[in-house]
């Protein structure tokens, strides 16, 4: 009997204070490769702040988060060096706003992860076509939609090919009209295989899309489930009483 496979990503018992202020308590999660995880929950609820520990943009106050088996929240771990591993895409599209599209998706190629100047041109060439948008290479950033923006954002991010990509509300910014061309790139990254944490509020998308829905609430992970049985039957009270009023 094959065992089953390692996880990717291991978040245990995980804590993140501001001041008097429990914003993250006692996060348990397990991520599996080629799982799409969405995080759902009112605003503040922590969902943004599990992102950020996981990229160790924050540091934790307890717990620990094991990436491929390692730990990189211990004092020892090199915060770049685990960030080469994932990728992460802000509901801000944060480009360079001097730079071409070409030149932010080659930037981390070619200065974290010391890929060649044609190598990482190449690739950025195929993803942009890939997603649409290989006319675009030479233009700059205010010369762009939001949600063509946002589709570059989530290129550079994938561009160094990282183990993980966290998304952080990542429709959250555009008009409506421009969502669903981002959901799409999504949509692909899933049939490629890419293992992904969300952080949304389209419940749809998270309905259509995720393997595990988790439900914070006060920093706290109170339900987990496939989304077939997250939204059509959950377990907690509060996650009945969130979804019935996002979703009237």
């Amino acid at each position: 009997m094959t065992p089953p496979p390692a996880p990717l990503l291991e978040i245990e018992n995980v804590w993140k204070h501001y001041g008097d202020h429990s914003v993250l308590r006692g996060i348990d999660l397990t991520v599996q490769p080629h799982q799409v995880i969405c995080l759902i929950g009112a605003s503040g609820s922590g969902k943004s702040t599990l992102l950020r520990c996981a990229n160790l943009l924050e540091t934790v106050d307890d717990g620990a988060i094991h990436l491929d088996g390692e730990e990189i929240t211990a004092v020892r771990a090199n915060p770049d060096t685990v960030r080469r591993r994932i990728g992460m895409v802000f509901q801000a599209y944060n480009l360079f706003p001097h730079m071409t599209v070409l030149e932010n998706i080659c930037l981390a190629p070619r200065r974290v992860h010391r890929t060649n100047r044609a190598e990482a041109e190449a690739r950025a060439r195929d993803l942009l076509h890939r997603f649409g948008l290989a006319d675009k290479a030479d233009a700059y950033p205010d010369r762009l939609s939001g949600g063509q923006q946002q589709r570059v954002a989530i290129i550079r991010a994938i561009a160094p090919e990282p183990r993980l990509l966290l998304l952080d509300e990542v429709t959250s910014a555009l008009d409506p009209t421009l969502v669903s061309e981002v959901l799409s790139v999504i949509r692909e990254l899933k049939a490629g295989g890419m293992t992904m944490i969300l952080a949304t509020h389209e419940l749809g998308f998270a309905r259509e899309i995720a393997d595990v829905v988790c439900f914070l609430h006060d920093g706290v992970l109170l339900e987990h489930a496939p989304p077939d049985i997250l939204f059509t039957n959950p377990s907690h009270p509060q996650t009945r009483a969130f979804l019935a009023g996002t979703l009237a």
